[in-house]
């Protein structure tokens, strides 16, 4: 249970003090209406005494009376009987009570934590205190107890009455007919020598004071000092102490009583009324329903005791006029019946103090003395009666079967519970003198004689009084001092289900679990505690059901450990049961307190119901904005409500919010439908294009259909840094940031993006629908803040310069559209649990900063097809539109950064939504025309690009780069030739420079110098040659754009990026960039296999010989196309070459074919002869110049040095060379940072370069084709060009790029070892010396005249490198070898058989070798065997050399 103001100890005893009654006279009853009181009401702040009464017990035992409280209330007469349930006014005033009973702001609460949970309740509850008392009060006297009983009477006359004497006998009378004569069951008396206690009430302000004396002073005489006192009231006149503040102790008493009046004055008006029409005589008529004890008037003459005056005009029981003055009067207690002013108006301190010590006076003097002489006389008779009369009366019960009935038994249903006992039976007396005994504290003789009174009823099967006894007994035996005994609460759950199951009387058995569950929980028993509360609930009474419901949870909660969810769920079942009794400030308390342990721990169904009982308690009680809050918090979450339930939740808030918004129209409300996630609002910078016009392409750029990747924007990034480090002289600058146009959750937005005037932004916002019922969006736009230059509106104040677009929408007026237009979606509907985008534009109008703060729109539920159910009883809900707004707040990233930012939870800022309006810029689109999607690899196409300037501003500095540089081109300006810009206009169908020439199969190449400068520059970032080199406004240019199809097949996606600046220069968007992405289909075309051998004719003889040459070049031309693009067949039209040393001079293939066809699958092999280029082109000057050689196969020559075919060479060798060239740095550095320590790390570099010029060719073969291809019926022809990179003789090079295999795993070296010195491969160093022999093909000999012939033979050596080798022949066979195995038996070679020699670089050693024959036949004469080394190797072995083809000679016989 709750806390309380009272200790249990004082709680128990103030719900059983002795009742005194007050009978007053007419002039006393004047008097004390001075006050606003009547003479009960006087007493009733007074009532507790202050100091310690005394009184001795049957055995002359002093015992100690503290803190005693009376009770004194007007008599009050009724005809009805004990009830077993309270009337229906006792009732309503109870509602009453607790309605008027709220917490108070400020009030004290407990902070509670309990596990994972923090709750925060009400520690206190006093509208429970307050129903206990007042239902304890509002009590019906019992005949089975005598607590309530009246144990005295005090009799009021003023000293004003001529003769106050009679007054008190007539008083004194009527005390005693009401008493005695029958005619009433209430009220109920203790004892029937009543205590009548005489006090004569004087008027300072009025009444002689001399004479009061002499009154008293007569009345002490009569009735004794003790018996009679003189108090003495109204020492003030009201105008009089108007300057002195009096305290007023009588409000806090007054309140209640008066909700008791009113209650009561309506329940009993019909009671009244009936019975006086009824009774016209001075019979005593029965008017007592009309008053209570606690407020009302009861003088002799107006009131009920009083019947001989019936008809005067005081009755009470002309209802029409005095029931309306009671009502008024309890309805309004600071009004009057008697006067106007506060209540003691006429009462000082002093008053005050004699009224509490006439308090104290009647109570020591003559109410305790009462008692005591009463409980002696009642023990005496007790004593007296234990003689033979109780002896003989128990042996007849138990002769005749009444025998004492076991206390378990009680629970069996017994028809005697309604037994009724005679005033002066024994049991009853003993009932009593525990009862008196129990008023003045004497708790231990009272439990002797409740024990002792259980027995008997008992025995009597008397079961509401054995309930009593028990009930008693247990407090009794609780409130002994020292704790004796424990408390008994058996006898309290005994008495308890006696009461409610077999006597039928629930008001006992509330007050008697009011009493034991306060007790359990001062012992800490809280589970007990609360088991007895949640027993006591039933049907017949929500409120008291809501109360002990409400009292249990608490007992949960102040557990040791406390259950919170039983807290949390009786804590509902308290607030259903307040709503039910109409206390919806209570039910709605209880709601809250529960919510706080239910939310947000995944009961979304109880979540749901405490929220939606929330809204509608807080509606009903005039609190929109807490009832909006409740409603949001079941929209907004993932309900699992079915659709019917959310419908109804969803127009119940529709209405609420529509009643809240109604009051305010100065701002939008928030509405929490539909949900927007945030972070993924997206916001885009620049104007809507259209994808296509016509034949034309625009550039895709960037839009909001695009998905952002992380890697392509990196890639983006890494173009834009190449295209801004060109424009500035190849650095990037510091303040570098990438273009973003879209901006999302995975972008930097710490910085404030940059928007241009007069260009939209769109932001895009992610809506979802957590309904299972549709939504019906309407008037959706962007709500903003602007805020002005300071330069433009240097003269105005901040507050002017900030403008903004929601009061306009919340006020209806006309947009601003000079400042920042707003585009309007009309509809927008959302299905079913349905997540949906919408597209907002505004388009800026002026510069400034602008901040994107909301969204607006109307929100009503989407009509689907069905009638919307009424709801708590109203009309069917036409459609309820509301308006309001949400809030676009974006967190940003977590920081991550420092240590504080990694031990707590920071965001980084967010301002995408904060856009810079700058001045106009340059905008720029781009249309391509002719664009294919598919291409064969190496196909060359011819296309056109044109550029549009939309904007008001120039632009200039155009530049393009992309992520594949060798797949276009734009030219070269100094070797294209001068085409037409329009693509209609009539133009040679290839995308060649050609000329008409004759095959050249057999004559010399057609040769042309180019430089690579006159090409464009060696970088990826290509300048876009337009006139002028400047865009004027609304001006556009075409420009023809060569295309090469990719090498490898498959889908490539290719990337570009341009860039533009504006001409006017210092602005703070220093460029802009547009994006293209293109994806080409490439299939397979050819494939070309290169190699070059050395030939075998020596270097001396080939100087003078045009037409041969050292070096032979084979190509293998194979098409590898599988019709897929409808290619019937291939011509290889040319075949050209490009190096700065070699060049090819003619083809000396066999066939004599002009051209060269492959159907599918065939393969051709050409074969050329290269020469060196000229010594005179190979001069100085000419280092940089490339040699082209074109041999034509067919009547058409193409210039392989003009645009496209140059610009594609070019672009593919310096694609490949940077690749080599990076890979080989990236080994140099390698290997130097390793080789750090190594001394002859310079000698390896140096000799690993000879081998390798040794072996160097570096020819660039163009093979250039013609596809005929048919599409549509029509026959197209195709051409394009493959290159291949002849590097190194002997090395087979393709035109295919072979395909990257996975690389093996290597295991981890910890350890840093020295590698191996760098030692030239041996097939490399097995190319230094270049050998031929020069013999006759035929010799003829005699060998009959001569057995032996003898044949000169020369063997020529040629040092290829450009270093002195060491050269070592030898002649001699050696056995087992494979030349022993040749054509014939062999020979050999006499004189000298090895030879050492040293060859300078480039030098040619003829040698005289001489070979000897012994008979005819073929011999192979290549058996020498030649070894060389490098000089510089020192120590190193020789290496064999490679030798030529075999040296065949016929030797005849003459």
């Amino acid at each position: 249970m709750a806390l309380c103001v009272q200790s249990v100890q004082e709680f128990v005893q103030d719900s059983f003090v002795p009742m005194v009654a007050v009978l007053c006279s007419e002039e006393a009853e004047r008097v004390t209406r001075k006050n606003n009181l009547n003479f009960a009401e006087l007493l009733r702040p007074f009532c507790r005494l202050t100091s310690e009464g005394h009184i001795r017990d049957p055995n002359n035992q002093m015992q100690v009376v503290k803190n005693l409280r009376i009770c004194v209330n007007n008599v009050s007469t009724s005809l009805n009987t004990a009830s077993a349930a309270l009337s229906s006014a006792q009732c309503r005033m109870l509602n009453e009570v607790v309605l008027s009973c709220q917490p108070q702001e400020g009030a004290l609460t407990n902070v509670m934590t309990a596990g994972d949970y923090e709750l925060n309740f009400s520690a206190t509850t006093p509208w429970f205190e307050t129903y206990r008392e007042n239902f304890l009060q509002s009590m019906p006297a019992s005949d089975h107890e005598f607590l309530n009983h009246y144990l005295a009477c005090l009799l009021v006359v003023s000293s004003s009455e001529s003769a106050p004497v009679e007054q008190f006998l007539k008083l004194s009378q009527e005390q005693h007919r009401v008493q005695h004569s029958g005619e009433y069951t209430n009220p109920k008396w203790f004892i029937p020598n009543t205590l009548k206690y005489y006090v004569l009430l004087h008027d300072m302000s009025e009444g002689d004071e001399q004479r009061a004396e002499t009154v008293y002073e007569d009345m002490k005489q009569r009735y004794g000092s003790q018996g009679c006192y003189l108090l003495k009231i109204n020492s003030r006149t009201p105008s009089a102490g108007s300057d002195e503040q009096i305290p007023d102790p009588w409000s806090q008493y007054l309140h209640k009583s008066n909700l008791q009046n009113q209650d009561i004055l309506d329940d009993a008006a019909p009671a009244v009324n009936s019975a006086a029409h009824g009774n016209n005589s001075t019979e005593d008529v029965d008017c007592h329903h009309s008053t209570d004890g606690d407020g009302l008037s009861n003088n002799l003459e107006s009131g009920p005791l009083q019947l001989d005056k019936i008809n005067t005009s005081g009755s009470l029981c002309n209802l029409g006029a005095v029931s309306s003055d009671l009502k008024k009067g309890a309805r309004d207690p600071d009004g009057t019946l008697g006067g106007s002013g506060g209540h003691g108006a006429c009462l000082t301190l002093n008053d005050h103090d004699r009224i509490r010590q006439f308090i104290q006076e009647f109570t020591f003097r003559g109410l305790l003395p009462h008692i005591e002489k009463n409980i002696r006389q009642l023990n005496d008779q007790l004593v007296s009666r234990k003689g033979l009369s109780r002896s003989l009366f128990t042996a007849t019960k138990k002769w005749f079967g009444g025998g004492k009935v076991p206390e378990k038994s009680i629970s069996e249903p017994k028809s005697t519970f309604g037994l009724l006992y005679p005033p002066e039976a024994p049991e009853l007396q003993i009932r009593k003198m525990a009862d008196l005994c129990f008023l003045v504290q004497h708790y231990e003789l009272a439990y002797s004689c409740y024990h002792t009174a259980k027995k008997d009823f008992l025995s009597d099967q008397a079961m509401l009084y054995a309930a009593g006894a028990l009930e008693m007994a247990a407090v009794s035996a609780f409130l002994q001092a020292g704790a004796p005994r424990p408390y008994p609460a058996h006898y309290m759950d005994t008495a308890i289900q006696t009461y409610r199951d077999v006597c039928k009387n629930m008001v006992l058995a509330e007050r008697c679990a009011l009493l034991s569950a306060e007790i359990l929980k001062s012992q800490g028993k809280y589970s007990e505690a609360a088991t007895l509360l949640i027993k006591m609930t039933s049907e017949d009474s929500d409120l008291r059901s809501a109360l002990l419901l409400e009292q249990a949870a608490h007992c949960f909660i102040n557990m040791r450990n406390p259950m919170v969810r039983k807290f949390a769920f009786h804590m509902i079942l308290a607030g259903h049961r307040f709503s039910k009794a109409g206390q919806r400030r209570h039910a709605l308390r209880c709601y809250c307190q529960a919510m706080q342990v239910y939310k947000e721990r995944g009961w979304s169904l109880a979540e749901d119901h405490i929220n939606f009982t929330i809204g509608r308690q807080s509606f009903t009680l005039s609190q929109p904005e807490n009832a909006v809050a409740a409603f949001r918090e079941i929209l907004v979450n993932d309900s699992k409500q079915t659709a019917t339930q959310q419908g109804a939740f969803l127009r119940e808030f529709l209405f609420v919010y529509k009643s809240v918004i109604g009051a305010n129209d100065v701002s939008l409300p928030e509405l929490p439908l539909p949900c927007i996630h945030g972070s993924a609002t997206r916001v885009y910078f620049g104007h809507d294009r259209c994808l296509a016009e016509g034949e034309k392409q625009a550039a895709t750029h960037v839009s909001l259909d695009q998905e952002y990747d992380q890697d392509l924007a990196a890639m983006w990034c890494n173009l834009e840094e190449q295209l801004v480090a060109a424009s500035n002289r190849g650095i990037v600058p510091v303040n570098f940031q990438p273009t973003q146009c879209c901006l999302n959750s995975q972008t930097d937005n710490q910085r404030c993006p940059l928007a241009v005037v007069e260009e939209p932004i769109i932001v895009e916002l992610k809506f979802k629908n957590p309904l299972k019922v549709p939504l019906a969006l309407s008037n959706l736009s962007l709500l903003w803040r602007f805020t002005a230059e300071s330069g433009s509106s240097s003269n105005k104040t901040t507050e002017e310069m900030v403008i903004t677009n929601e009061e306009t929408f919340a006020q209806g007026t006309k947009q601003k559209d000079d400042v920042v237009t707003t585009d309007v979606i009309q509809e927008f509907q959302m299905s079913p649990e349905e997540t949906k985008v919408a597209r907002l534009r505004l388009l800026p109008r002026r510069t400034g900063q602008l901040n994107i703060v909301g969204v607006v729109y109307d929100l009503a539920t989407a009509l689907s097809g069905e009638k919307a159910p009424s709801t708590e009883g109203q009309q069917p809900l036409d459609l309820i539109v509301v308006r309001g707004k949400q809030d676009l707040k974006i967190r940003g990233p977590r920081l991550n950064q420092t240590k504080e930012d990694k031990m707590s939870v920071r965001h980084g800022p967010d301002h995408r939504l904060d856009p810079i309006i700058m001045p106009p810029m340059p905008l720029m689109e781009i249309f391509f025309l002719q664009f294919p999607t598919a291409l064969l690899c190496g196909e060359i196409r011819k296309a056109y690009v044109e550029f549009c300037n939309v904007s008001s501003v120039a632009l200039c500095g155009l530049r393009v780069v992309s992520t594949h540089p060798h797949f276009f081109t734009f030219g070269s300006q100094a070797t294209t030739p001068l085409t037409p810009l329009s693509p209609n206009s009539t133009e040679n169908c290839s995308a060649y420079k050609t000329m008409v020439a004759p095959p050249q199969p057999l004559s010399g190449a057609l040769e042309m110098l180019v430089s690579a400068e006159e090409f464009s520059q060696k970088s990826d970032v290509m300048e876009i040659p337009i006139d002028g080199n400047t865009l004027q406004p609304g001006e556009s240019i075409q420009l023809p754009l060569w295309l090469r199809g990719p090498d490898q097949e498959g889908v490539h996606e290719i990337n570009f990026l341009f860039y533009y600046e504006s001409t006017e220069k210092g602005v703070k968007i220093s460029h802009r960039v547009l994006r293209h992405t293109v994806f080409i289909c490439a299939s397979r075309s050819l494939s070309v296999q290169a190699s070059a051998c050395r030939s075998s004719v020596s270097p001396h003889q080939s100087q003078d010989d045009k037409n041969s040459s050292g070096t032979l070049v084979f190509i293998d031309v194979e098409n590898i196309n599988t019709n897929e693009a409808g290619v019937r067949e291939f011509h290889i039209v040319q075949v050209s070459s490009s190096s700065q040393h070699w060049r090819l001079h003619k083809c000396i293939n066999p066939s004599k074919d002009k051209d060269c066809k492959l159907t599918s699958r065939e393969r051709a092999k050409l074969c050329f002869r290269a020469t060196q280029c000229k010594p005179i082109q190979a001069t100085s000057n000419a280092v940089e110049k490339y040699t082209f050689a074109d041999l034509n196969l067919g009547n058409e020559r193409i210039i392989s040095s003009a645009t496209p075919c140059g610009d594609f060479f070019f672009r593919g060798s310096w694609t490949s060379e940077s690749k080599r060239v990076n890979a080989g740095s990236s080994r140099t550095l390698s290997n130097s940072k390793c080789q750090s320590g190594v001394s002859s790390e310079d000698t390896a570099s140096d000799i690993t370069n000879i081998v390798k010029k040794c072996n160097e060719l570096d020819l660039n073969i163009i093979v250039i084709w013609k596809a005929y291809v048919v599409e549509d019926n029509k026959q197209l022809i195709l051409e394009g060009q493959l290159h291949v990179a002849l590097q190194t003789i002997g090395k087979e090079a393709s035109s295919l790029t072979p395909k990257e295999e996975a690389q093996e795993m290597v295991l981890l070296k910890f350890k840093s070892e020295l590698p191996p010195p760098v030692v030239p491969a041996s097939a490399e160093l097995s190319q230094l010396i270049k050998s031929n022999l020069h013999y006759p093909e035929t010799y003829t000999h005699p060998f009959f005249q001569n057995s032996l012939c003898v044949v000169p033979v020369t063997l020529t050596l040629s040092n290829c490198s450009s270093a002195q080798v060491d050269v070592l022949i030898e002649l001699r066979h050696k056995s087992g070898s494979p030349e022993s195995l040749d054509v014939h038996s062999s020979f050999t070679w006499v004189g000298q058989t090895q030879y050492k020699l040293e060859l300078k670089s480039q030098e040619v050693l003829c040698l005289t070798l001489r070979a000897c024959f012994l008979q005819a036949g073929v011999y192979n004469l290549n058996t020498p065997r030649v070894f060389a080394k490098l000089a510089q190797l020192g120590a190193m072995t020789e290496t064999s050399q490679q030798t030529a083809s075999p040296a065949l000679i016929i030797i005849n016989n003459a």
